[in-house]
């Protein structure tokens, strides 16, 4: 069983997400546990303030480091702790399948301004980013990282091709899909994907996974090229 812990200013950002669909799926399978901390919950004045104005002046507030310090020591974790932060790492489909394979995975979420960066140096073993982009805390981001680990775990989405097939499984992204009609509104099928030729559809698809890669992500494509050694 994959043991998930995050580590939170809004715990209740959590609740519902987590047991619904997919993520709900492998905690009812017992193949995944989540365990949702409260960071103020490990700080200790009245008001359980976590964040304080920044050393040097400047607009925002930045999270202290005692309490992701003492909620992390007291989850005593096994395996990755994640710091979510728009400075980090881009994370991929790589990192998504090093987790999955893990002892288990903490989630720092930061929130406000920043998070004090030796939470960065000395507690988080890496700093992971979900894109290039802002978000208002790392509980979003934190999501995100959590469903594309947990439906890799073996058992979680019923067959090994549900997620075989998806895009970045392979590198590439995935072909389009269809389903019924086989027409709507003037607009059909492939005929390939009604052929009920297994050979030729492989192909359709093996080629338009190229062709959608090369167009629109050049630099996994040059990664797939440089992988199969073209």
């Amino acid at each position: 069983m994959l043991r998930v812990a995050v580590v939170t200013l809004f715990p209740e950002f959590f609740v519902e997400p987590l047991g619904i669909s997919i993520l709900g799926r492998a905690t009812a399978k017992g193949l995944v546990e989540y365990h949702v901390v409260r960071l103020r919950d490990f700080t200790h004045d009245r008001h359980q303030t976590a964040d304080d104005e920044p050393y040097g002046g400047g607009a925002g507030m930045v999270l202290r480091p005692e309490p992701f310090f003492e909620a992390v020591e007291a989850l005593k974790p096994a395996g990755p702790v994640v710091l979510l932060s728009a400075r980090g790492k881009r994370f991929d489909h790589e990192d998504a399948v090093r987790f999955a394979v893990s002892d288990g995975l903490t989630l720092l979420c930061g929130h406000y301004k920043d998070v004090d960066q030796r939470v960065a140096d000395h507690l988080a073993t890496e700093e992971l980013s979900v894109g290039d982009f802002v978000l208002s805390g790392g509980e979003p981001a934190a999501l995100c990282v959590m469903d594309a680990v947990v439906r890799l775990l073996p058992g979680v989405l019923g067959d090994h091709e549900s997620a075989s097939g998806d895009s970045h499984y392979e590198g590439l992204l995935a072909p389009p899909s269809y389903t019924r009609p086989a027409e709507f509104r003037g607009h059909g099928v492939p005929d390939v994907l009604l052929s009920g030729d297994h050979g030729r559809i492989a192909l359709w698809r093996q080629a338009e996974a190229e062709r959608l890669t090369r167009e629109r992500r050049p630099d996994l494509w040059a990664r797939y090229r440089e992988r199969m050694g073209a």
